[in-house]
């Protein structure tokens, strides 16, 4: 069957950028899964901004990882839930919502970042480290190489081979 989106090129360019994010989403995802770990893939950039940066209000939560408040609101409520992070008042404004990891969500982001997210990253910049040419050509590369070994397939096989 044709795939509509890639013959379309630039036209849908947007389309094809979020189509392989979610692969590589749900990809991550799996790794996740075997690791039982109660954290969306989609939320680990929550974790990590929080573990850079420290405490922020949720305005500039938001800014810093380029997603809209509302979505940084549902994420938070969600991490907020198990115990990762909490949410305080700020003392110079009542209005604005300051997030902070939890001793627990510290220990996920610690584990996270010595166990998982290595794996993740390498396997990533391996499907990516033969890249050239145009973008378009690039992106082709990147999908035939997700359909041949899924993220999660190539850390397990890097792990394995360790």
């Amino acid at each position: 069957m044709e795939d509509v989106i890639r013959s379309l090129g630039f036209l849908c360019l947007g389309s094809r950028l979020k189509r392989i994010g979610e692969q590589l989403q749900a990809d991550t995802q799996r790794v996740l899964d075997r690791l039982d770990v109660p954290v969306q893939s989609s939320q680990y950039p929550l974790l990590a901004a929080l573990d850079r940066l420290g405490p922020l209000p949720v305005g500039e939560l938001a800014q810093a990882l380029g997603i809209a408040q509302p979505g940084i609101t549902r994420s938070v409520a969600l991490l907020a839930e198990p115990g990762l992070v909490e949410v305080s008042r700020s003392n110079n404004d009542q209005r604005r919502r300051i997030v902070s990891l939890t001793r627990n969500g510290r220990r996920l982001v610690d584990a996270a970042k010595r166990d998982v997210w290595p794996g993740i990253e390498k396997a990533v910049a391996d499907l990516c480290a033969d890249l050239s040419g145009p973008l378009l050509d690039q992106l082709a590369a990147i999908e035939d190489g997700l359909a041949v070994a899924p993220i999660d397939r190539r850390v397990r096989n890097a792990v394995g081979a360790v």
